[in-house]
C-alpha cells in the first residue's frame, strides 16, 4: 500500500493528528445530532436518516438537493467552522435544472457533512457524481500538499477522542488512480478514485462498495452503521484555490 508520507518533524505531525481529529470528531458528533429543530429534518426520500423498508426501490437518495435553495448553504448539512458555509452553495444547472453542490475552496479545507444512517449490508454501493472544476495548483496529496478538488467521505463512530473512521474517496489531479493513501493515523483511509485533469468541467458518475472497501481497508469482519458522508475542496495546504461540483448522492443495493 502506498501511503502519504509523514509531516517534516514528529512535532507538527502530533500538532496535525489531534487537531484533524478533534475536527473529524466534532463532525461526526454534528451528524449524529443533525436532526435538529423543527423544519429543519429532511422529508422522506431526501436524506432521511430512517432505515430503508423491505422492497424500498434500489437506491435510496441522501441528498439530491431538490430541497435545498439555489445560492445558500445546503439544508441538512453541517460544517464545524463557520466560515466553512461560505465554501459551499446549492446551484442548478441551466437547461437540465439538475441541483448540484459547488464547493469553492480559497485557501480553506473545511468539511461539509451530511448525516444519513443506512444498513450498509442491504445497501452496500455509495453512488454520487462529482465535477471538478480546478484543480488546487501544487496539490499532491502523495507528498505533503495534501489538497484535492473533489473527495467524498462515508463517516462511521469510532472515538470522540481519536475521531471516526472513514473511508474516503479523492479525485487527484497527480497521484495515480487506485492508489491507497491513509492519515489520522489511519482512522482515514483514502482510494484515489480517478486521477488527472482530462475530465474538467465535465460530470463524472461513481458507484463504490464502500461495504467491501471497509472491510477491506480496516480489515473488518462486521459491516459498520455508517453517521453519514461528507465532502472537501480544499486549498489549505497549498493556499489556493480549489473548486468541485457534487450531485445526487444515494445508497444502492448494487
Amino acid at each position: 500500500m502506498v501511503e502519504a508520507r509523514p509531516l517534516a518533524t514528529r512535532t507538527a505531525a502530533a500538532a496535525a493528528l489531534v487537531a484533524l481529529a478533534a475536527y473529524l470528531g466534532a463532525l461526526v458528533a454534528a451528524v449524529a445530532t443533525a436532526a435538529g429543530p423543527a423544519g429543519s429534518q429532511p422529508a422522506q426520500g431526501q436524506g432521511s436518516r430512517s432505515q430503508a423498508q423491505p422492497g424500498a426501490a434500489d437506491c435510496i437518495v441522501i441528498d439530491d438537493f431538490a430541497r435545498s435553495r439555489t445560492g445558500e448553504f445546503p439544508n441538512g448539512w453541517e460544517v464545524r467552522k463557520e466560515e466553512g458555509r461560505r465554501v459551499f452553495s446549492v446551484q442548478e444547472e441551466g437547461g437540465s435544472g439538475l441541483r448540484f453542490l459547488r464547493a469553492v475552496a480559497d485557501g480553506l479545507g473545511i468539511q461539509a457533512a451530511r448525516a444519513h444512517e443506512w444498513n450498509l449490508d442491504q445497501y452496500p454501493v455509495l453512488a454520487w457524481s462529482w465535477r471538478p472544476q480546478q484543480f488546487p495548483a501544487g496539490a499532491d496529496e502523495q507528498r505533503g500538499k495534501n489538497d484535492s478538488a473533489l473527495a467524498v467521505y462515508m463517516l462511521v463512530p469510532h472515538s470522540r477522542v481519536a475521531g471516526p473512521k472513514a473511508v474516503k474517496y479523492i479525485w487527484s489531479e497527480k497521484v495515480p488512480a487506485g492508489t491507497r493513501l491513509e492519515s489520522n493515523r489511519g482512522l482515514t483511509q483514502v482510494k484515489v478514485l480517478r486521477s488527472g485533469a482530462e475530465g474538467l468541467g465535465r460530470w463524472v458518475e461513481e458507484r463504490v462498495n464502500v461495504r467491501d472497501d471497509y472491510r477491506s481497508l480496516f480489515k473488518a469482519g462486521e459491516s459498520p452503521k455508517p453517521a453519514g458522508i461528507a465532502v472537501l475542496t480544499d486549498a489549505d495546504d497549498t493556499g489556493t484555490r480549489a473548486r468541485g461540483d457534487y450531485a445526487r448522492f444515494r445508497v444502492c443495493r448494487q
